[in-house]
């Protein structure tokens, strides 16, 4: 039987309480920690069917609601709007946090952590400040931008803020960023058709107030800078060399451009000397591999490697 418990814990912007939840293991040690990143105006809780599964095998998951997203937002929050001073680095602090809270409750069980999409831009920035202290990274539903198209990004949200302030929702950038996502799909009706072909989540993912908002100015700058980080080099060799890494995409993800941008990232960890390091793309498959119609065999390629990494 699966546990699930939520808490509350202080974020780093020093004036925000970040929503986190727990699925326990029915055992009195966990074979590891599993912390979940979670990804671009969603939440943990869309994790509820991959936790659930991991924990019946034995192993605790965790993971939290960015600021500006789920409940730690809430219902008076600005969904898609971080913090002021620096949330880049703050939103991978956060992470970092729970990490620690959870290691305090479960000192010397093995760690590692799996970030989507967005959440695995935050993991990688994580890997380069943190990394010596977990067993394994698995980088789900990345992708790189070029330095031209983020420069371009990072001016147009400046520019806004200048006019308009960083509350408000960049609708300018929002089009520009997942404009052609659908355009590989055959007759895809759902504007969410990209993210899975499983159209009962595409559908519950429009459906869920906390789902699919657009981004703030000043979420978009986050996201523009925590990609520029991974862009330079003096950053990425911070990663321990002999960490385990687990890149796992889908085949048909816009975000990964279709798999070439997951193999060039993959690509960069092996050019730094990361000698560890694997690489799943799962042919059919969209952006959200966690919730596609073969999930249960990404589940139990996902359990492998943690087994083998064990």
């Amino acid at each position: 039987m699966v546990k699930r418990e939520e808490l509350y814990f202080e974020s780093r912007d020093n004036v925000s309480k970040i929503y986190s939840a727990q699925w326990i293991p029915d055992t009195d040690k966990p074979i590891c920690i599993l912390q979940i990143i979670h990804g671009m105006a969603e939440h943990v809780e869309r994790y509820d069917d991959f936790a659930r599964a991991m924990a019946e095998k034995g192993i605790l998951v965790v993971g939290e609601d960015h600021l500006g997203h789920g409940k730690t937002a809430g219902e008076s929050g600005t969904k898609g709007y971080f913090c002021v001073q620096d949330p880049a680095t703050v939103v991978v602090r956060d992470s970092h946090r729970l990490k620690k809270l959870t290691q305090e409750k479960y000192p010397g069980v093995p760690y590692i952590i799996l970030g989507h999409s967005m959440g695995s831009f935050i993991l990688r920035n994580y890997l380069c400040r943190y990394g010596t202290g977990i067993q394994g990274a698995i980088i789900v539903g990345t992708g790189t931008q070029s330095g031209i198209v983020i420069a371009f990004g990072m001016a147009v949200a400046a520019l806004q803020k200048l006019f308009c302030g960083s509350q408000k929702e960049s609708v300018f950038l929002d089009r520009q960023s997942f404009r052609g996502y659908n355009k590989r799909i055959k007759d895809e009706k759902s504007k969410s058709g990209w993210l899975t072909k499983d159209k009962k989540i595409a559908d519950a993912y429009i459906d869920d107030d906390f789902c699919g908002f657009t981004f703030t100015i000043n979420g978009f700058q986050t996201l523009f800078e925590l990609l520029a980080r991974l862009n330079k080099k003096g950053n990425l060799k911070n990663m321990p060399s002999e960490l385990p890494v687990l890149f796992a995409s889908g085949a048909e993800d816009p975000v990964g451009n279709y798999g070439k941008g997951v193999k060039a990232v993959y690509q960069s960890f092996l050019d730094l000397g990361m000698n560890n390091v694997q690489l799943k793309l799962y042919e059919n498959d969209r952006h959200e591999i966690l919730n596609e119609t073969d999930k249960l065999k990404v589940y139990e390629d996902i359990y492998s490697w943690i087994l083998s990494v064990l």
